[in-house]
């Protein structure tokens, strides 16, 4: 059986399908990414079938991700085991999910990852991504592994 995560931002065009690709990529250095398929979308549905966002495939290339294969999708309650919103304005949209950076062990109880949409804060946004994507694929490998 597998585990199935979905990390919800706006639009799926920065943060969501940038953790997907860093949750990837954890969940394989931890053995886990036969057991957990992850999925990102957007709570909004105006960018569906684009790529990501320049910005952001850029800031993944230069950290060594490749996030050329993403579209992005709108958000349907499907049957996840666990999903992760980027910030509370998206948390509130989604029954039953969680913040992302509940999983980074340095992040304040409540912490969000910000929209770098408009501040072009991309390699802030990678760094928490990636802390909560390690502090995610060690939980899920305790939890299912």
């Amino acid at each position: 059986m597998t585990y199935r995560v979905c990390l919800v931002c706006m639009g799926n065009i920065c943060r969501s399908p940038m953790a997907e690709v860093v949750l990837r990529r954890k969940l394989a250095d931890h053995g886990l990414a036969e057991r957990v398929s992850v999925e990102s979308a957007g709570t909004g549905g105006w960018h569906a079938g684009e790529p990501m966002d320049p910005r952001a495939l850029r800031t993944l290339k230069a950290h060594g991700y490749d996030g050329s294969a993403h579209r992005a999708k709108q958000f349907t309650f499907d049957d996840y085991d666990l999903v992760l919103a980027m910030d509370r304005d998206n948390l509130r949209s989604l029954r039953g999910a969680r913040l992302f950076r509940e999983f980074d062990p340095a992040a304040p109880a409540g912490a969000e990852v910000p929209d770098p949409y408009y501040d072009g804060s991309f390699d802030r946004v990678l760094t928490m991504v990636e802390a909560a994507a390690e502090g995610l694929a060690k939980h899920l490998a305790d939890e299912i592994g």
